[in-house]
């Protein structure tokens, strides 16, 4: 079976939190501590990702099946930021009675854009995710960066949040390019929008109001969807919350948690 890295802190009520594309768990090691102080939280590597042994294929069913075969079995809430939030949306749909709740982190359960004269859905333009998988072929390591610096873009504190999102992702090597291929094509193709209509367990989202990926307008679909979710938003927040504004989204979190679960 395939391996999965996985790191635990603190104690509590349990809080899995699964990362975005071409992450792992050092992204959010120091948010996660500070999340430890109040929950039992469990950080895990996607497969071929960090220390995970690699998927091929990376799709969503084989995702969920082997983080639910991997992951301890005690029901939990699940918390997944941008890919992770489709991972988590997929994981609750196959495995309902593993989730306490879902937090959606700057996530989207259609996450490129949809505009016709029938349907409308804020999300990423797909013409940039498909100019991403191009670029990967030319030179993968230009790519990340160029997707690093999208998440944390126009905010106030970009130089300082631009040297800690490289020296996290730094710390191992990137997915192989199949892995990345794989994620960007979860990423354009995934359409979880009915999943979450009827997913009946608490959820939250919280998004960043300057995020260039995920636009905050989604929020208002998402309540659409799912009219019991709670959406937050934090004003001056891009891609990455947990990193420009951890004390806000632990609050969230918890006060979700306290409420709700």
């Amino acid at each position: 079976m395939t391996k999965i890295h996985q790191e635990t802190f603190g104690s509590g009520k349990p809080i899995v939190l699964v990362h975005g594309w071409a992450m792992h768990t050092g992204i959010w090691r120091k948010f996660a501590k500070q999340l430890a102080q109040n929950f039992r939280v469990t950080c895990i590597d996607l497969p071929g990702h960090g220390q995970s042994e690699a998927l091929q294929p990376f799709h969503l069913e084989q995702i969920s099946e082997l983080l639910a075969s991997n992951i301890d079995n005690e029901p939990a809430c699940w918390l997944g930021w941008s890919l992770g939030a489709t991972v988590v949306l997929d994981f609750a749909r196959r495995f309902p009675e593993r989730c306490t709740a879902l937090i959606m982190m700057t996530g989207n359960p259609h996450f490129t854009q949809l505009s016709t004269s029938e349907v409308q859905w804020p999300g990423m333009k797909i013409e940039l995710l498909d100019s991403f998988a191009s670029s990967l072929q030319e030179n993968c390591q230009a790519t990340l960066l160029r997707f690093l610096s999208l998440q944390v873009n126009g905010l106030q504190d970009y130089k300082k949040l631009m040297k800690e999102l490289k020296t996290a992702v730094a710390e191992y090597p990137p997915p192989n390019e199949a892995t990345l291929q794989g994620g960007l094509e979860i990423l354009k193709s995934a359409d979880l929008r009915a999943t979450l209509s009827e997913l009946s367990m608490p959820i939250l989202s919280i998004l960043g109001a300057k995020d260039a990926l995920v636009p905050v307008a989604v929020g208002e679909y998402l309540q659409t969807l799912s009219p019991n979710m709670t959406v937050k938003v934090i004003d001056k927040a891009g891609h990455a919350p947990f990193l420009s504004h951890p004390n806000e989204v632990v609050a969230m979190i918890s006060d979700f948690i306290e409420h709700h679960v």
